[in-house]
């Protein structure tokens, strides 16, 4: 007598059977790429220290002098 639980009974139990494995591993892989992404840097341009460096002093938060000194310490080292 059949009771209809049986393992593959037509399309549709074979169908239940590749969800019951594909969802979960597509939900894993989602997740792993979603992390990745949000730890990516920024994109674009990057300012070094002396791009920093200048607008500060541009912005008339140096003094010439200090600008000067700043400026000669970051080529050096």
């Amino acid at each position: 007598m059949w009771n209809g639980w049986g393992m593959g009974h037509g399309l549709g139990g074979g169908l239940w059977m590749v969800l019951l494995w594909l969802v979960p591993i597509a939900l894993v892989i989602w997740a792993i790429q979603a992390s990745g992404r949000r730890g990516a840097p920024p994109s674009g341009p990057t300012k070094t220290a002396l791009d920093i460096l200048d607008e500060e002093y541009a912005r008339g938060r140096l003094s010439r002098e200090e600008y000067l000194q700043k400026r000669e310490d970051l080529r050096r080292g």
